[in-house]
């Protein structure tokens, strides 16, 4: 990124996370996504008209929309003549809208830029079988009753059950994200007992970051429906969390052989997030201070087959390049999206192995060993939660204020995707 007119993240925002079904359940993704880059605008003490784009992603596809950055900037009251698209890149989705903006921005395309993403589980579209999808559109075309209900003559009872979404599995190897993540912690060593210490840690510092404030400025408040319950804090952290409590949950992939479980997964959750982008000059002549600057991202992909969460590690090097030459050692706080503790664990192994850099990564010594006391010092998505297009924006702003707190200058955020790919950005702290 260029050093002249930096890319400023002036300010952030997110709804609380919810497990699915749980207290976010009566919202539409589209629903999410308005309510949070409406709040931060009011926020920011943002005039509307000062907004030029919107980069905006979901995961989870849906049949009622199809630009849901187009449907956030109508429904959020920004001025309908602000461009807006939509991404997304798997759950590196909302680092992708970030960086897509600040191309624009670096281009002079455009000044200020509203990015982010938003998922629910709870409001995931179910399909139909091919017999009875055709039975439908058959009956659509009958001219009376009788013909309609002909389209019908061999549709049987299992035809009518749902079929589990195809995105669920990887297309080119049929693998579950679970079972992938089961294969890497066989292949990397990666012990039962090691992916529960790193879900207990998890959420024992969210717990702690909800408990002394650190996440009250970050999270809005959040009413579903007219009348209800507000949603305020996430709801998957556990207060009380034990060690001994993860050791009694069974195996959720590998019933027989397996380490991952319910515990030591990002569960699926439903929520939203929005960062508000500008060029930094344009920031200094709206009287905003800036969290922090993008420095420097990459992207990387490796073949799913392999190790299909192992992409970061590939991206780590080159992002930290692109920063000016700077070292892992030299990032004072990292955030490692978790997906599986299995995942986080062989991530971790690979940075730190001196083989792994030399046949994978073409470099003579390892990329860097993390330390545990500057590693996702507030929880991840082990304990928070993890909407899918939502995850990367949350990790920004929670690293930018962190480095601020700690009045440190340098944080690298890393994040997993499917389909191979993996998204790494280099923060500075104003």
């Amino acid at each position: 990124m260029s050093t002249n007119d930096r890319v400023a993240i002036v300010a952030g925002l997110r709804t609380p996370f919810a497990k699915q079904g749980s207290g976010l359940r009566k919202m539409r993704t589209v629903d999410l996504g308005i309510a949070v880059v409406k709040e931060l605008i009011e926020r920011s003490e943002l005039a509307p008209r000062t907004v030029t784009l919107c980069i905006y992603g979901q995961v989870v596809p849906t049949l009622d929309w199809i630009n849901i950055a187009r449907e956030v900037v109508l429904g959020s009251g920004l001025p309908k003549d602000v461009d807006a698209f939509s991404v997304s890149r798997a759950c590196a989705t909302s680092i992708q809208t970030m960086t897509d903006a600040a191309r624009y921005i670096q281009s002079g395309d455009h000044d200020v830029a509203i990015v982010g993403g938003a998922d629910s589980m709870s409001d995931m579209p179910l399909g139909v079988s091919r017999p009875l999808r055709d039975a439908l559109l058959a009956a659509q075309k009958g001219k009376t009753v009788p013909d309609k209900l002909k389209a019908f003559a061999k549709i049987s009872g299992k035809d009518f059950i749902p079929p589990v979404p195809g995105f669920a599995r990887e297309p080119t190897t049929g693998e579950l994200m679970g079972e992938a993540a089961e294969k890497m912690a066989k292949e990397n060593g990666i012990s039962r007992e090691e992916q529960d210490a790193i879900a207990h840690r998890s959420h024992v510092n969210a717990a702690r970051a909800w408990e002394d404030g650190t996440y009250a400025p970050e999270v809005m408040h959040l009413i579903p429906k007219a009348g209800g319950d507000a949603v305020t804090q996430d709801n998957v952290v556990r207060k009380d969390s034990t060690l001994e409590s993860y050791a009694k949950l069974p195996p959720a992939f590998d019933k027989n052989h397996g380490t991952i479980t319910a515990g030591n997964s990002s569960p699926l959750t439903d929520g939203a997030s929005a960062l508000l982008l500008m060029r930094e000059s344009k920031a200094k002549s709206l009287g905003y201070l800036p969290l922090g600057y993008l420095r420097s991202y990459a992207y990387a992909a490796v073949d799913p087959g392999w190790q299909l969460l192992m992409a970061p590690v590939f991206a780590i090097p080159k992002a930290l390049d692109r920063a000016g030459g700077l070292t892992l050692g030299q990032m004072e706080l990292v955030d490692v999206h978790e997906a599986f503790a299995a995942q986080l664990a062989s991530n971790l192994k690979a940075l730190a192995s001196k083989k792994f850099a030399q046949e994978h990564l073409g470099q003579s010594e390892a990329v860097g060993e993390i330390d545990p006391a500057r590693l996702n010092v507030n929880g991840g998505s082990i304990a928070i939660g993890h909407p899918f297009a939502a995850t990367g924006a949350r990790m920004v702003l929670s690293t930018l204020r962190e480095l601020k707190k700690r009045k440190k200058q340098f944080g690298l955020l890393s994040i997993c995707a499917a389909g191979g790919l993996g998204a790494v950005v280099v923060l500075e702290a104003t």
